[in-house]
């Protein structure tokens, strides 16, 4: 049965493991942000050794559990005198294992980069490094945004995996909560609620910034398209004026 005086007393534990939470699901997606950029750039390096390299690291991690990393990261690197916390570790591992999958998503926005810009950057004697980053990044990446969001909401989610490693975030104090109360249902019940609470208006969010993005696209698209019927109208427009 459930006990409300058990479920208020073990509140505050929750929510402070609910912040390691957090942190760690922030910190690995900032590092998966960055390291996702390196990776799709890297793919589209024209020194062929180091494309295939980097396509080899993200289809290895992509084809291999995050459990497994984690458990390489934390307990085989300090064989080679690499000993990192647990903290450390798994926002390591969360980062690197979803920045493989936000490499992919760069890649989408870049590729949907007309030629004609890449083009362009070159008519003005922009080196390669301005051209990406004045020309390309600030067009090919606020369209993914959205899939950033969706990509932030289920590493929160996978978080509990970090609990294998001794990072007491809310699953493990969950569990240590109730090795020591033999009460399991209000612990693994309060936590199921805090991820559902944040996860869900996170999701609301996400999906109300892509409604705005689309708008936005639809509302350029439009304005193009009115661009274009002018120019194709205006030849006419002018004759009949000179006629006239």
């Amino acid at each position: 049965m459930w006990d409300w005086n058990f479920a208020i007393s073990i509140l505050p534990k929750l929510l402070q493991a609910m912040l390691i939470t957090l942190s760690a699901a922030i910190c690995s997606f900032l590092l998966s942000v960055i390291v996702g950029l390196l990776f799709a750039l890297g793919r589209r390096s024209k020194f062929k050794p180091l494309a295939r390299t980097i396509g080899g690291i993200v289809e290895f991690i992509r084809s291999t559990p995050l459990l497994v990393q984690l458990f390489f990261i934390f307990y085989v690197l300090p064989n080679y005198s690499i000993t990192l916390s647990p903290f450390t570790a798994g926002v390591i591992g969360l980062g690197l294992h979803y920045s493989t999958y936000l490499s992919e998503v760069y890649r989408s926005g870049i590729d949907a980069i007309p030629k004609g810009q890449w083009e362009a950057g070159k008519a003005l004697n922009f080196s390669p490094l301005q051209i990406w980053f004045r020309i390309i990044l600030p067009q090919a990446i606020p369209p993914v945004i959205p899939v950033f969001g969706n990509y932030l909401i289920v590493m929160f989610k996978d978080t509990p995996l970090l609990s294998a490693i001794t990072v007491v975030e809310m699953m493990q104090t969950a569990k240590i909560i109730g090795s020591e109360s033999f009460r399991y249902l209000e612990p693994f019940t309060i936590v199921g609620v805090l991820f559902f609470v944040l996860s869900f208006p996170s999701a609301l969010l996400v999906r109300k910034l892509e409604g705005r993005l689309n708008k936005n696209t639809r509302k350029e698209n439009m304005t193009k398209d009115a661009r274009k019927e002018v120019a194709i109208n205006e030849p006419t427009a002018k004759f009949e004026s000179n006629s006239v």
